[in-house]
């Protein structure tokens, strides 16, 4: 690279000097890069500061010190976590005697009392940075401690102390931690606490571990939330999974279930799980460390389905049953309804979130412990073995004769099916890395056309808004035009007929206007989408794209923004260009050139796409929610909109 080039590339060749290097503290650090710790800004993440503080209570109650946990939604938007246990220490810590150890837990990164092992022989906690990074990211928190019959008392406010540990009085018949909190608006905007999602996770807790009592309290309402409850499920996750399936026709009378130390491995600890099959719903399985929610699985997981696996084909060979032999975890996982909670010391996680189990050992610990007790359980009931091998069975045969059924040359599978005329399909001849754009109109199809990498990205057109598969008899559904074109074009069948090995595009990208209609276009969607074709949406196929709302243009500068208060800020901050900055509205992606289209929202090197996941606390909880917002009963929509509409702060008209 000449010298020229480089110097037209560094206006200010100087400017970077030791002067540039920051030095953040602990507290400035998380609220400036929140997503290190909780993952985002989000609802998700809103809700996760809960849980660390809740967590910090169950580990009191698992290592047996603690018999109750009360969680209070206050109307403030305050959340109170308490418990009954030993009491955060209020002594000077020993690295800085003029600090107390509930300050410096509160306000340093890395510190806390489960690191050594000594105090917590499994924990949800490992890094020390759950009470800190909550406190951080609270314009107001108070912790009550009640040790030594003595009740000790300290307030923060965004991380930093508001004064020092108080002794407020005698405490001769209480003991354990208070923590009230309120997460702060700089960082969370509007969002809110939502009572449904609390109350689902304090339940969540109780059939964790049946040794503790859950509190529910909450001065808020929401649907059929109820305000005030006591959880207490001595049968554990055996109980849990009863209630999910809800009465369901199952092929064992009663599920597999138990709990099993594991003392004789280097890492001691304990499994307890529970499964059944059903034909009544999808599979699926929650699982759980040192009571902490894995959603994404981990080695835990992995060494459960391993136990199940070895020992369904054990049985089927036991039992002269051939075709067992061709059984895999994808047919096991198919009607199967699965929870598997390990406790475990110093486990390892992938991130601070928690989303994954890493421990290698846990995979071997749970397979080992899992496996016999399976093998034992086939053996004396042979009658619900029985069922359950034979359901498995037709699942692996069903799934070769998909196999075999299936086109193995795209261009042979776009011959034999009877694709929609407006469509323009791409060239590719394989699946992997093709992308189907669903655009809302013949404009945006034009325009969407040219901006388009023909190669691997197909286009179809939609007609403004498509049937709500909610509200409509599923005779309309069937006969529909627009819903007929998105089947053909993917390539698969609707609701039970869908199998998600057939579908044509790798990812389908719902492209609408950045408007009211347009996100109504995409709800509509969406609704299809999760009612008819959900696989898709568990496999991480469906995306939204995110087209701006306005470009503005200042000299030969040019951004794109994608609302008000983005454009707002750049108009007042300025592009660095020079003359007056011109502002375009897009009334629609019609409206926008392909240039524009490229850049913004189909290119992959510069665009953003918002993929389409299911995230709930218990199964079932989104389907409810779809179903009284987008079905047949607009006074369920009516009610819903009476309980949320305070949570709206403002409203752009």
């Amino acid at each position: 690279m000449s010298d020229d080039l480089l110097a037209s590339r560094s206006p200010k060749p100087d400017s970077y000097d030791a002067a540039s290097i920051q030095v953040l503290e602990d507290m400035e650090h998380v609220r400036l890069r929140p997503g290190m710790y909780i993952g985002g800004k989000d609802d998700r993440a809103l809700h996760h500061m809960v849980a660390e503080i809740v967590d910090n209570s169950m580990d009191e109650a698992v290592a047996g010190h603690a018999t109750w946990i009360e969680i209070e939604l206050h109307e403030n938007g305050h959340v109170s976590v308490r418990d009954n246990g030993r009491g955060i220490p209020t002594g000077p810590h020993p690295s800085n005697p003029e600090k107390s150890a509930l300050e410096i837990i509160f306000c340093t990164l890395n510190a806390g009392g489960k690191f050594s092992g000594d105090s917590y022989e499994t924990s949800g906690g490992l890094h020390g940075v759950g009470s800190s990074v909550v406190n951080a990211l609270s314009d107001h928190l108070r912790v009550e401690v009640a040790r030594g019959k003595e009740l000790f008392a300290m307030e923060f406010s965004r991380g930093v102390p508001q004064g020092k540990l108080a002794k407020v009085g005698a405490a001769p018949n209480r003991r354990g931690t208070s923590v009230t909190f309120h997460p702060d608006p700089e960082i969370f905007g509007s969002l809110k606490l939502k009572p449904a999602r609390l109350f689902a996770m304090a339940r969540s807790k109780a059939y964790l571990f049946s040794g503790v009592e859950i509190r529910w309290k909450s001065a808020q309402s929401e649907g059929d939330t109820p305000q005030e409850a006591t959880f207490h499920f001595p049968g554990g996750l055996s109980d849990y999974l009863k209630e999910v399936m809800n009465g369901a026709t199952t092929y064992a009378e009663q599920p597999f279930a138990g709990t099993v130390s594991f003392e004789k491995f280097d890492r001691p600890g304990k499994v307890e799980w529970a499964i059944n099959w059903t034909p009544a719903r999808d599979g699926f399985i929650q699982s759980y460390c040192n009571t902490v929610p894995t959603p994404e699985g981990g080695t835990h997981e992995a060494g459960f389905w391993a136990a199940i696996l070895k020992g369904i084909k054990a049985y089927g060979e036991l039992v002269g049953n051939k075709k067992a032999a061709t059984i895999t975890r994808e047919d096991l996982t198919t009607g199967a309804g699965a929870l598997v909670s390990c406790f475990i010391r110093e486990p390892e996680f992938v991130g601070q979130t928690k989303d994954r189990l890493a421990t290698t050992e846990a995979q071997r610990m749970v397979e080992n412990s899992v496996r016999d007790h399976f093998d034992n359980w086939l053996a004396a009931d042979t009658k619900s073995a029985g069922a359950i091998l034979d359901f498995l069975v037709l699942r692996a045969e069903e799934r070769l004769r998909r196999r075999q059924e299936k086109e193995t040359s795209r261009k042979t599978a776009t011959q034999k099916l009877r694709l929609p005329g407006k469509l323009t399909d791409c060239s590719s001849k394989s699946r992997e890395g093709t992308e189907l754009f669903i655009v809302e109109g013949d404009s945006a199809g034009g325009s969407a056309k040219m901006a388009r990498n023909r190669n691997y990205q197909a286009l179809l057109p939609l007609r403004g808004k498509i049937l709500n598969v909610l509200g409509s008899a599923s005779s309309k559904i069937g006969t529909n035009q627009e819903i007929s074109d998105l089947t053909q074009a993917l390539g698969v069948g609707l609701g039970t007929k869908f199998n998600v090995d057939d579908l044509r595009y790798d990812k389908v990208i719902i492209m609408t206007d950045a408007d009211v209609d347009g996100a109504h276009i995409a709800a509509l969607l969406m609704t299809f989408f999760f009612t008819q074709m959900r696989p898709m949406i568990d496999h991480g196929h469906l995306y939204l794209a995110c087209p701006p709302l306005y470009r503005l243009t200042q000299g030969a500068r040019r951004l794109y923004v994608s609302d008000d208060a983005q454009k707002e800020q750049m108009l007042e901050k300025g592009l660095g260009g020079k003359g007056k900055i011109d502002v375009q509205r897009f009334k629609g992606l019609g409206e926008m050139d392909a240039k524009d289209l490229k850049e913004t929202t189909m290119d992959p090197k510069s665009r953003k796409l918002i993929r389409v996941t299911i995230d709930e606390d218990e199964p079932g909880q989104t389907g409810d929610l779809v179903e009284r917002l987008m079905g047949k009963k607009p006074e369920l929509r009516f009610q819903y909109i009476q309980e949320n509409a305070r949570f709206v702060e403002e409203l752009d008209v």
